[in-house]
């Protein structure tokens, strides 16, 4: 039946529904396995925490309250606890909410709502308390076969999730549906590496149907691309790797807020994978420029075209790049491949300038001066660089991480910006 309807026509659909009785538009209506979009079902497989990270305007309250009454009515559970932020948060958006409890009921089989006991009773005899995840002494002692907790990655008190997760322990398959906007929490962390734990993932636009005209526009335009966008839109968890030379706040700093001045140097920087296979590095790709050759001079990160090329395709993409930057130089690291960096850049374009670098230091030795030029605020992104800014928050200097490419590219153009010395002038490898 979902798949049929999914598949009609608003007019095919509007015929069908007008020929049913009031009561079959009524069990329609409330009958959420047609109208969920696949990310707001339960996962099938063995669970008990089914975590939903997801973007504002997903459909998170939506989805914790249609799989608390679905289990109400059908008896699945008896005991059920619904634990928001405040007390709050519980009674206004989980119980009253427009997309709460109530709301989802339909009239036949609604529960009986007492606001000054916490509880709503159904028909049938199951029981949902709300509780405050402000005062995790609450959760001591009662039990549940059942729980949904709201905004967890909000919540102040890790003993409330402990305490909700200790009294998860009536009947045969106790659950919990935990529905937040993603914040860096170290237990949430924990929480998402869990094997009992399953994931859902979701951002803003996947729910643009019913969403207020305008409101997805709006919001992008002032946060798309920045790391509160990519949190409180996108849903994407971003934490902050303890010993990274980057932190996120740092690299948000980095972003413009205003158009790119004009620059004295600019370069285009390359560091070529040795493969070209799908399990290859990529050749990190990065052009680069600055405002002036002096000590006050800034730096402006201007593109990353970084990925899995053969060597061909990252040769053209990088004198590309350098044709529309204007660019004076081509910046190549060859320390694996000297020879194969020369005949593949001269296969596509013999007379671009290039400045050979070869690594006599460690990656992180490399980077600490470029994350100094960050910390002192002299390093700008032209425009949000997200693949980019991911190896950056994630790099440590430890080998097990792997190679990140485009950090490497990075490094290599901003370290000929602010180190290199004049412009390249020879069209010949300074290898």
């Amino acid at each position: 039946m979902r798949v049929w309807i999914r598949s009609l026509t608003p007019k095919a659909r509007k015929d069908f529904v007008s020929k049913l009785t009031d009561a079959e538009v009524a069990v329609l209506l409330y009958d959420w396995t047609i109208w969920a979009r696949d990310k707001q079902l339960p996962p099938l497989d063995d669970w008990r925490v089914w975590l939903i990270l997801a973007g504002r305007g997903f459909g998170k309250t939506r989805t914790g309250a249609e799989w608390v009454r679905i289990l109400a009515e059908r008896g699945e559970a008896r005991r059920l606890a619904l634990v928001g932020e405040t007390a709050a948060d519980a009674r206004d958006v989980m119980i009253e909410g427009e997309s709460g409890i109530l709301a989802t009921c339909p009239p036949w089989f609604r529960p009986k709502y007492e606001p000054s006991k916490r509880r709503l009773t159904w028909p049938n005899g199951a029981i949902a308390t709300s509780f405050s995840a402000d005062d995790p002494d609450q959760l001591r002692g009662p039990q549940f076969d059942a729980a949904w907790a709201d905004e967890i990655a909000k919540w102040r008190h890790e003993a409330a999730w402990d305490n909700l997760m200790l009294g998860l322990r009536l009947g045969l398959n106790p659950r919990c549906v935990a529905t937040t906007t993603p914040k860096p929490r170290a237990w949430l962390s924990r929480l998402i590496d869990d094997p009992a734990t399953r994931v859902t993932r979701g951002a803003t636009h996947e729910n643009t149907d019913n969403l207020a005209p305008g409101f997805l526009e709006q919001i992008l335009a002032r946060y798309g691309g920045t790391r509160l966008g990519r949190q409180e839109i996108d849903g994407e968890y971003l934490v902050d790797l303890p010993g990274a030379l980057w932190s996120r706040s740092l690299l948000e700093r980095a972003r413009a807020a205003t158009g790119t001045p004009p620059l004295v140097r600019t370069v285009v920087a390359v560091d070529p994978a040795v493969t070209a296979h799908d399990g290859s590095d990529e050749t990190g790709i990065v052009v680069a420029g600055v405002t002036s050759l002096g000590r006050d001079g800034a730096f402006w990160v201007l593109e990353d075209g970084s990925g899995r090329y053969s060597p061909d395709d990252w040769a053209r993409r990088a004198i590309a790049l350098w044709r529309r930057h204007a660019a004076d130089a081509l910046v190549c690291e060859v320390n694996q491949g000297g020879d194969m960096v020369r005949a593949t850049l001269g296969t596509v374009d013999p007379n671009v300038p290039v400045r050979a670098v070869r690594a006599t230091k460690g990656k992180r030795l490399r980077a600490e001066p470029i994350a100094a030029l960050y910390e002192q605020g002299r390093v700008r992104h032209a425009k949000p660089l997200r693949a980019l800014e991911d190896q950056m928050a994630a790099f440590t200097g430890d080998p097990a991480e792997g190679s990140p490419d485009r950090l490497d590219a990075l490094v290599w153009a901003l370290t000929e910006l602010a180190f290199g010395g004049r412009p390249a002038d020879s069209r010949e490898f300074l290898i």
